[in-house]
């Protein structure tokens, strides 16, 4: 208990140097601790992205390419699939559930999907959250109405009762639009962290009547234009869309569903598991996210390296200090064990502090990261991998306290009485 006075004692007599190297430590902490909370939810965030949903289904291609445009919406579909195929799967005895997708048109850079009412029933995002509508209703059998994600609306400052313009295909700037055929905003949903934020969602006959008078990729001109009304009088049964979602009654039928799909004679089509195609495509994110762990930690080491700097610059200051310890008895482990307790006095009232500006940054931030990014940090307790973090930091500091306390347990009486020139 002596030692530990004496070490708070030392550490009050330079209590400028003291702070400054807490403070780094803290702050290295708080970085780290902050990172690997981040990094765990933005995992689990990514992982539930899309929940509740047994196989995504499009044209034969790859399961991550899949994955990106029919969750993510990045990239395209290498083929449509056919409209009867949807429905037939959809009708299949085993299907509870069947959400088609029609995606290729675009607003401002955002991508707009053409589905259906199953889409704001049954479709699920982290722990199975349905959507909600932060504002007015969904579809109500109008083609040229459109339910915006949160992002859309905030960005492009769109209110309900909004009219817009959607252009052909997906670059930011399309000087292809449908300008004759103006889409009306009836719902705003309400955030999710998803790509469903960044969304404009029409009914499927809505992306029909726009492509009602466009033949190979460009419209009608003159006479063969067909209007807004027109095209609401017409049979807007769509021909083939991009994918389709399904939810099964059972998950035991979901494997033999997906090779029944992948085998269909009549169309080449693949179904994939979502959660086998995420884990695939967070492990081609992993050297991201460790580069990112890495370096947190590489700044937890900066700030140990900071306080071992100053236990050492102080050595030669203290010569006499130490000298004096050991005229009255004191031992060279007495004087060693005084620096390391100083090393971990400063490491563990870092980590402290650090962890206080964990929280008080959480209070804060928490909010907005969920609103923007769908990221709910928890408030809890450290957990077993941060507690093994924080007891490694420890570690560390034992070990780099250990250099400046081999020094002084090697200086003599003499050398610290010595008065040189």
């Amino acid at each position: 208990m002596y030692r530990l006075r004496l070490a708070l004692a030392s550490l009050a007599s330079r209590r400028f140097t003291a702070l400054l190297t807490v403070l780094a430590i803290a702050l290295s902490v708080m970085l780290l601790l902050a990172v690997e909370r981040v990094r765990t939810e933005a995992r689990t965030s990514f992982a539930s992205t899309i929940s509740g949903t047994d196989l995504v289904v499009g044209a034969r291609s790859g399961p991550v390419n899949l994955l990106l445009y029919t969750v993510f919406r990045i990239g395209d579909a290498t083929s449509n699939v056919r409209w009867d195929s949807f429905q037939r799967y959809a009708h299949h005895p085993r299907v509870r559930w069947a959400i088609p997708l029609a995606l290729g048109d675009s607003h401002r850079g955002y991508r707009v999907l053409g589905t259906s009412q199953a889409y704001f029933d049954h479709y699920r995002y982290g722990q199975r959250q349905p959507l909600r509508l932060a504002e007015g209703r969904s579809f109500a059998g109008d083609p040229f109405e459109v339910v915006l994600g949160a992002e859309v609306a905030r960005a492009l400052h769109y209110r309900l009762g909004d009219r817009l313009v959607l252009a052909h295909g997906i670059a930011a700037v399309s000087l292809l639009k449908h300008d004759d055929k103006p889409f009306q905003v009836v719902g705003i949903l309400a955030p999710t962290g998803t790509p469903v934020d960044r969304t404009l969602h029409v009914p499927l006959s809505g992306i029909e009547a726009m492509h009602a008078d466009w033949q190979q990729g460009v419209p009608a001109r003159g006479s063969a234009r067909i209007s807004a009304d027109q095209a609401r009088q017409m049979d807007l049964t769509p021909g083939s869309i991009t994918a389709f979602l399904l939810g099964l009654d059972t998950p035991l039928a979901t494997f033999a569903l997906q090779r029944e799909i992948n085998n269909d004679p009549a169309e080449p089509l693949l179904a994939i598991l979502p959660g086998v195609a995420l884990q695939a495509l967070w492990t081609l994110m992993g050297t991201a996210e460790q580069a990112l762990f890495v370096i947190s930690l590489c700044v937890v080491l900066t700030g140990l390296v900071g306080m071992l700097t100053a236990i050492l610059a102080s050595l030669g200051e203290r010569r006499r200090e130490m000298a004096i310890l050991r005229s009255v008895g004191a031992r060279p482990w007495h004087i060693a064990g005084l620096l390391v307790s100083e090393a971990l006095l400063l490491t563990l009232a870092g980590i402290l502090a650090g962890l206080g500006l964990l929280y008080l940054g959480l209070l804060a931030g928490r909010g907005l990261l969920q609103a923007k990014y769908g990221l709910t940090l928890s408030l809890g307790l450290p957990g077993p991998h941060e507690w093994l973090l924080l007891g490694g930091i420890l570690l560390a500091a034992l070990v780099l306290g250990s250099v400046p306390a081999w020094r002084a347990y090697r200086q003599s009486l003499a050398d610290g009485l010595s008065i040189r020139s």
